[in-house]
């Protein structure tokens, strides 16, 4: 299936959620987990019944294709990008390799996927300030800044340009969070030190599958500490005892990956590839800023505007009644959370504003 968009066609967007996606939902949760398209689903069941045959010869190379296919999302060079199965412990890498009494400056409220591995090291200095504030914050002495390009709670969106030229300025090391972002929003991780994502949401990878781009002489700080065997220069060489040559490439700080979650990214990426970042996101953002328009007539006004995530203080408690009438989204501290990805409609967006309005009179 390949699809040639010329920005935002709805007969386009109409054609793929026919073809990829089958939600039995009006389905605005994309940022707690990405729908899974068809061809993905497929690939998996078809490594499934291999793997019950003994057959294991999709694996590796859908690992490999995952890893091209992040970095050219990304940005970056295949070379700098290590894949593992989860954000924290990509996090807690990085946190193993700050000298002790090191300052780290996070953002008020992040996701604790990115604090918490600094915040279980006792002789490091987490320091928490609000968003808008981090640039400013970075001070001679702060050794790593990290923050969340997309905020999981409210969709506020990070001044990453005002961050990256802070840190610079004082030789800081910068870690940027791009689950929620990297998929509509486009990205050049090559302008941060670490970057790190979870590609379960936006990217719509099975769970399992996460990626950190690493930059030099960013790199050259890491231990890789939870090398294994498929670390090494030549992993069949490397399987016994201590491994004598790690990669010379970021794949020195490669988790052994959950294979089948490999297998279903792949074709998830190639999707995200073929439809394009930027035709994404202004798809995204066109159906935020519908629902923005339409809470607006109802009297409330979201958080924040910018990402194609939408909350709404206080709105939290409508989220049992949405779900009752087959609108799967979120409350996240209080607030209801919406979030519109390439599987949604206007149509999804029309539905929820009626079904909001609803609830508010009851």
């Amino acid at each position: 299936m390949d699809f040639e968009f010329e920005g935002v066609q709805a007969e386009d967007m109409d054609s793929l959620r026919s073809t990829e996606f089958a939600a039995e939902t009006i389905y605005l949760n994309t940022a707690s987990y990405g729908l899974g398209p068809a061809r993905s689903a497929a690939a998996v069941r078809e490594a499934l019944d291999g793997w019950s045959r003994g057959d294991l010869s999709s694996f590796d190379p859908a690992v490999t294709a995952s890893r091209e296919a992040f970095a050219r999302i990304a940005g970056v060079p295949s070379e700098r990008v290590a894949v593992g199965s989860a954000v924290s412990v990509h996090v807690g890498l990085i946190a193993s390799g700050l000298p002790e009494g090191a300052e780290v400056l996070v953002a008020e409220g992040d996701f604790s996927s990115l604090v918490n591995p600094f915040a279980v090291r006792r002789d490091l200095k987490p320091r928490a300030v609000p968003l808008e504030r981090v640039a400013e914050e970075i001070r001679p002495g702060t050794a790593l800044v990290a923050v969340s390009s997309v905020q999981s709670a409210d969709g506020r969106v990070a001044d990453l340009a005002a961050i990256r030229a802070a840190a610079a300025a004082h030789g800081t090391r910068t870690l940027v969070d791009v689950t929620q972002s990297l998929g509509w929003l486009p990205l050049d991780a090559g302008e941060f030190d670490y970057v790190v994502c979870g590609a379960f949401k936006w990217l719509m990878c099975p769970r399992g599958a996460s990626f950190l781009a690493v930059g030099e002489p960013a790199a050259a700080e890491l231990t890789p500490v939870f090398a294994g065997w498929l670390a090494g220069e030549v992993p069949e060489m490397s399987c016994y005892g201590p491994i004598a040559e790690l990669a010379s490439s970021a794949r020195r700080f490669d988790l052994s990956p959950a294979h089948l979650s490999y297998v279903g990214a792949a074709p998830s990426l190639a999707l995200v590839e073929e439809i394009g970042v930027e035709t994404i996101g202004a798809h995204d953002l066109a159906l935020a800023d519908r629902f923005r328009s339409g809470l607006a007539e109802l009297g409330h006004e979201p958080i924040s505007g910018g990402s194609p995530i939408v909350a709404i203080a206080g709105l939290g408690h409508l989220a049992p009644a949405l779900s009752r009438e087959g609108i799967q989204l979120a409350a996240r501290a209080g607030n209801l959370r919406a979030a519109f990805h390439l599987y949604n409609s206007a149509a999804d967006v029309d539905r929820l504003l009626e079904v909001i309005a609803s609830a508010l009179r009851a």
